[in-house]
């Protein structure tokens, strides 16, 4: 059967049929971490509020309980942010996927908002199967969890009875509305494709494309030098007085969203820079062409893996900060207890912020595997001209390779600046004992071993991401992908 058959018959083959559809899956898995997180930290956050009124000592301390639910909403927030920005990474390249299928359904007199609104029906299904599976999971975590920590703290038994509440529900639902925007967003381009291209393939916008749509760009540059203006502005404002973190908090919203808004413009120059370390072989140079001609692709796939490193790195540098300005500022000491208490919270930070990595890894193997399906045709062109199957292995291991070292420097630049503005315009103007200096100055302070291991699992990532897309570019024969 040829493939404009099959694309006119996709939608005769049941409601559900596009569940199965390469993708939707991974979507629903990022839809299922971000809910089940939600629900875990809500839980959480009743325990340790029931642990505190328990406590004799900390029974009044009600702003404790405030801090520690603003803290879970925060992260809360970063977490269904980076899923938002994954799904709707997805979904944008499916629908560069189906261009043939949307245009096939044009020419026979569908609309195109018709089409966008059967995307985000699909949305908003794949955010409730996934907001419902972490909502089940989430739950029996807590519960585990709490009987676990009443069991080995030895605390009174009523303190874990009343985790399991209605509002355990609202991570659920903010997963699923959010999953669907996510996929309207990322289907926006369905109003461009016309019948006409009913006869192409995965449709991808090319470099000179991208380049020409000067009102994202400016857009973007905007937001990205108003951002790190303020970031400026609110580490010398954090030298007079703690409220600059305000500012540069701000700062660092406005340029990150300019940078992703504009990513398009600021990969694709790391990944050149990055495809030249890669060297000059056959495999090599088709690797770093394939993630420059299709600036698009490229920078979903590696911004998701740049918001994860940026976070975990971020608060490694700002903890890390904090503990040099403390010392500066009290004449050159600090507490071994102080210290320690810093790294305790610091590794509770990076395994709560780790799950947000999780959530953008997930998405760059997805959207990897979905690119190799999508270029079967050109795969399979190459295997006719004679480059063998792990030559064609080489190349898929090199792109992922190329994604996600050019998001790790990315991502270890931004999260170094962002840490480094936090914990300086948070900290500056206070002074410590004994010695009560201020206002104080310092340089980033990188840990190593938090370094090490995002460097470690950056590595791992690349390896896992490219398992699945290498299998598929050789299981297919070249008389098959040239046939499609």
């Amino acid at each position: 059967m040829s493939a404009v058959t099959e694309e006119l018959r996709m939608p005769a083959r049941g409601r559900i049929a596009w569940l199965r559809e390469r993708g939707m899956g991974a979507s629903i898995l990022v839809a299922a971490l971000s809910s089940a997180f939600g629900v875990v930290l809500l839980a959480a956050t009743t325990f340790l509020g029931a642990v505190l009124r328990a406590d004799p000592y900390l029974a009044g301390s009600g702003t404790l309980e405030v801090v520690v639910l603003i803290l879970a909403v925060l992260l809360l927030g970063v977490a269904v942010y980076v899923a938002a920005i994954v799904t709707a990474n997805t979904f944008a390249t499916l629908v560069a996927g189906r261009t043939r299928g949307i245009a096939l359904l044009r020419l026979i007199g569908a609309s195109a908002r018709s089409q966008r609104a059967e995307i985000a029906r699909q949305g908003l299904g794949v955010g409730a199967l996934g907001a419902f599976a972490g909502l089940l999971v989430g739950t029996v975590l807590s519960l585990a969890g709490a009987a676990l920590a009443v069991d080995l703290l030895g605390l009174p038994g009523e303190v874990g009875d009343g985790i399991i509440q209605p509002a355990l529900v609202a991570p659920a639902v903010a997963v699923t509305l959010t999953t669907w925007a996510a996929a309207w967003a990322g289907s926006r381009r369905v109003l461009t494709v016309t019948p006409l291209q009913a006869l192409g393939g995965a449709v991808e916008a090319s470099h000179e494309a991208v380049a020409q749509r000067t009102g994202r760009n400016r857009t973007a540059l905007a937001l990205l030098l108003t951002g790190a203006a303020l970031l400026v502005l609110g580490i010398l404002a954090g030298l007079v007085s703690p409220l600059g973190v305000v500012v540069a908090f701000f700062g660092g919203i406005l340029s990150f969203t300019g940078l992703a808004l504009g990513a398009t413009l600021v990969m694709p120059p790391v990944l050149r820079l990055v495809g030249r370390a890669f060297g000059r072989s056959a495999t090599a140079r088709l690797a770093a062409e394939n993630a420059l001609r299709y600036p698009e692709r490229s920078s979903r796939m590696a911004i998701g893996v740049v918001m994860g490193v940026t976070l975990v790195v971020m608060f490694a540098v700002a903890l890390e900060s904090v503990k040099t300005m403390i010392r500066i500022s009290g004449g050159g000491t600090l507490e071994p207890e102080f210290a320690a208490l810093i790294d305790t919270f610091s590794a509770v930070m990076m395994v709560l912020v780790g799950v947000s990595a999780v959530i953008a890894a997930v998405g760059l193997v997805n959207l990897l595997t979905i690119g190799v399906v999508q270029r079967r045709r050109e795969l399979g062109l190459l295997r006719a001209l004679g480059v063998s199957s792990g030559q064609v292995r080489g190349m898929v291991l090199r792109e992922a390779a190329h994604i996600t070292v050019a998001a790790l420097a990315t991502g270890l630049v931004l999260g170094i600046l962002y840490g480094w503005a936090g914990a300086q315009s948070l900290l500056g103007s206070i002074a410590m004992p004994p010695a009560w200096s201020s206002p104080t100055f310092v340089w980033p302070s990188i840990p190593l071993v938090p370094m090490l291991v995002v460097v470690g699992a950056t590595a791992l990532l690349t390896l896992v991401a490219a398992v699945v897309p290498t299998r598929l570019a050789t299981r297919v024969t070249p008389v098959q992908a040239l046939a499609e």
